[in-house]
């Protein structure tokens, strides 16, 4: 018998494999909480407006998805995103560990683990390598991620 969460995180990431973020964004309660190392917290709008950028921005992108699990109201899967970082044309291949929440239907609660460090040895290179490890150099990571989230939404709203 098909279990309608495990459908709803089928969904989700069959849209993130076709670079639909309004697809993503469907998936998702209104009140959505999501949460990782690049962007920290974010609630509402905020989530689906970040998958528009990325998305948007994202350049050869692929994404594999299994271990997909529904239990009750919640669900898990794990990913492995292929893309270049825009920001230096560095190759990343990051693997992302994904826990769900739902609620009548929707995702209510998102949170995204994977290794900082890694991430920022293939996206930002020495820099990565040496520092990105350090509690500095994680802050500075979200503080960027947010900036440019918010960039992109007053851009968005203009």
């Amino acid at each position: 018998m098909p279990n309608s969460n495990t459908e709803l995180i089928e969904r989700f990431y069959r849209a993130f494999q076709e670079r639909d973020a309004e697809g993503m964004a469907a998936c998702y309660a209104p009140d959505i909480r999501f949460q990782d190392p690049a962007f920290g917290l974010l609630h509402g709008r905020e989530v689906g407006d970040m998958w528009r950028m990325l998305l948007g921005r994202a350049a050869d992108f692929s994404l594999t998805v299994d271990e997909i699990r529904s239990i009750g109201q919640t669900a898990s899967a794990v990913a492995i995103a292929r893309y270049t970082y825009s920001a230096t044309g560095w190759p990343v291949v990051n693997r992302i560990e994904s826990r769900f929440a739902i609620r009548d239907g929707f995702i209510v609660e998102h949170i995204d683990t994977f290794d900082l460090w890694r991430w920022s040895r293939q996206a930002l290179g020495a820099s990565g390598l040496l520092l990105g490890w350090t509690p500095r150099m994680r802050a500075t990571i979200q503080k960027k991620a947010r900036r440019a989230l918010s960039d992109y939404r007053n851009k968005a709203a203009t």
